[in-house]
C-alpha cells in the first residue's frame, strides 16, 4: 500500500511530539527537533505550525509550563527547584512562561493568587447585575450576576487564596460606560487573563469580531487553524472568564440558531439586539 505525503508528515510531527514530550528538560533547539524527523529547521517548523496549530517553541513552552504547574501544585517543590527540574535556564524564564500562558508569577501560581489583590464591584448593565475584578495588572474577571454572594463565589474560585477588596476602580467605571448608548466603541482596557495557549488564542479570536457581526464555531476554528476543532472551540468559548469584553455572545451555531451562553442564552439574544440597534438606531420616519 503506498504512503501518501501527508501520512509521511503526520507521522513526522507525531514523532517530533513525542520527542518533546520526552525530552523537554533538555530544552531541545528547533534544529535538533528537525534533525529528530529528517528535515530542513525551516521545512519543520513551518508542518510543525500547519499540523499542531502552534509553533514547535510554544508547544515546547506549553509543556514546560504543564509540568511546572504539576510540580508548584504539588506543593513540595520551591520555584527554584521547579526551575531545574524544568531543564529552564533561570528562575526568570519561568516567570516569564507563566506571565505569558498563565497570567501570574510561579509564585502566584502555586499560592493560589495569595500574593494578588483583586478589586471588585457592582455594576448595572442592560442586562442586568455585573461584576467586574482586576488586578494591577487589568481586568481578570467579568460576569453577569442573579446573585450577589453566589456572583463573589465563583470569582473567589478563580484565584482562591487572594486577598479581595470591594471596591470601584476607574477601570471598573471605564468599563461600565460601554453600556452607554453614546459610546459605540470599547475603551482601550488591559486584560490579566488565564488560560491554556489554545483557550488564548479562541480568546484573541474573539475579540477580532466586531460589534454588530455573527461569526460561528467553525469559522473561530479556521481562523485559528484548528478547521476540526469545533468543539474544543466552543469548550475554550465556555471557559471564556470575561463576559462582554471577550465577545463570546458574537458566536452562534452554523444552522443560525443562537446556541448556548454562560449567562443565560436569553441575555446572549438581547446582547446581540442591543449591539445591532446601537450601530443602527432607527431614523424618525418623515410623514
Amino acid at each position: 500500500m503506498t504512503i501518501t505525503q501527508q501520512e509521511i508528515n503526520y507521522e513526522r510531527i507525531a514523532k517530533a511530539i513525542a520527542y518533546i514530550q520526552h525530552n523537554f528538560k533538555r530544552q531541545p533547539s528547533l534544529e535538533e527537533l528537525a534533525a529528530h524527523v529528517h528535515i530542513s529547521p525551516f521545512h519543520f517548523q513551518r508542518l510543525f505550525t500547519e499540523w499542531a496549530g502552534t509553533s514547535p517553541k510554544k508547544f515546547l513552552q506549553y509543556i514546560s509550563v504543564s509540568y511546572a504547574k504539576n510540580l508548584l501544585e504539588s506543593q513540595q517543590h520551591t520555584v527554584f527547584e521547579t526551575v531545574y527540574k524544568t531543564g529552564l535556564t533561570s528562575s526568570s524564564r519561568l516567570h516569564e512562561l507563566f506571565i505569558h500562558i498563565e497570567g501570574m508569577t510561579p509564585a502566584e501560581y502555586k499560592n493560589g493568587g495569595q500574593d494578588l489583590t483583586v478589586y471588585y464591584s457592582f455594576s448595572f448593565t442592560p442586562f442586568g447585575k455585573s461584576l467586574i475584578a482586576s488586578t494591577e495588572k487589568g481586568i481578570c474577571y467579568m460576569a453577569f450576576v442573579e446573585d450577589t454572594v453566589q456572583g463573589i463565589f465563583n470569582l473567589k474560585r478563580k484565584f482562591p487564596n487572594a486577598t479581595y477588596v470591594n471596591k470601584e476602580l476607574e477601570i471598573h467605571s471605564q468599563v461600565s460606560t460601554i453600556f452607554s448608548r453614546e459610546n459605540a466603541n470599547l475603551p482601550q482596557l488591559k486584560l490579566h487573563l488565564k488560560g491554556t495557549p489554545f483557550q488564548l488564542k479562541v480568546w484573541e479570536a474573539l475579540l477580532k469580531i466586531p460589534m454588530g457581526s455573527l461569526s460561528t464555531y467553525g469559522t473561530i476554528a479556521k481562523h485559528i487553524n484548528h478547521e476540526k476543532a469545533s468543539r474544543a472551540v466552543g469548550t475554550a468559548i465556555g471557559s471564556n472568564p470575561i463576559a462582554y469584553l471577550i465577545p463570546c455572545h458574537r458566536v452562534i451555531q452554523s444552522s443560525g440558531i443562537f446556541g448556548g451562553y454562560m449567562w443565560n442564552p436569553t441575555r446572549k439574544a438581547a446582547i446581540i439586539g442591543w449591539e445591532n440597534a446601537k450601530l443602527n438606531p432607527e431614523q424618525d420616519e418623515i410623514i
